[in-house]
């Protein structure tokens, strides 16, 4: 496919993303970017993540932020991580979405809040952050090993903020 009819696509899907009256389109918009993996997408994504309402639409934009792989992306996934912990009762499948992102972004300074996973008591969670650690700082076991005589995991990842 050419770059015209690629450049048409991605301003339909961008478009659909913010003006489409129907959560399906708008969610749909979000998933066929993020299958794109155009990293020129990256602030619109995080501004519609910003702005959006609807629950699917916002699961969708969180996974195609994760798919590009930007870590432009990382603070605004963090700020919706914080925004569902503070709920009463997180969604699993929003912060699963959210993990998953983050693994994909590679951010280090995503490992301070990820670290809380670590000892989660739902087993998926807590494999999804063991996931994340083991592909952002491979030798995080090693560094939590050598630095836990002193501090929690939490303390030893926030200098990446």
């Amino acid at each position: 496919m050419d770059w015209k009819k690629v450049n048409e696509k991605f301003n339909t899907y961008l478009k659909d993303l913010f003006h489409a009256e129907e959560w399906e389109r708008r969610a749909e918009a979000a998933r066929e970017i993020g299958l794109m993996r155009d990293a020129r997408a990256t602030n619109l994504l995080c501004r519609a993540l910003r702005t959006e309402d609807d629950h699917m639409v916002v699961n969708r934009i969180i996974e195609a932020l994760g798919r590009i792989g930007d870590p432009k992306a990382t603070t605004r996934v963090l700020e919706k991580l914080e925004e569902e912990l503070d709920k009463f009762e997180g969604d699993k499948f929003r912060l699963v979405y959210i993990l998953e992102a983050l693994t994909n972004l590679k951010d280090k300074r995503a490992l301070p809040k990820i670290s809380s996973f670590l000892n989660s008591p739902d087993e998926d969670l807590k494999k999804l952050a063991i996931k994340a650690f083991d592909t952002i700082e491979p030798k995080w076991r090693e560094i939590v090993e050598e630095e836990q005589k002193k501090k929690d995991i939490g303390d030893i990842f926030r200098k990446y903020r």
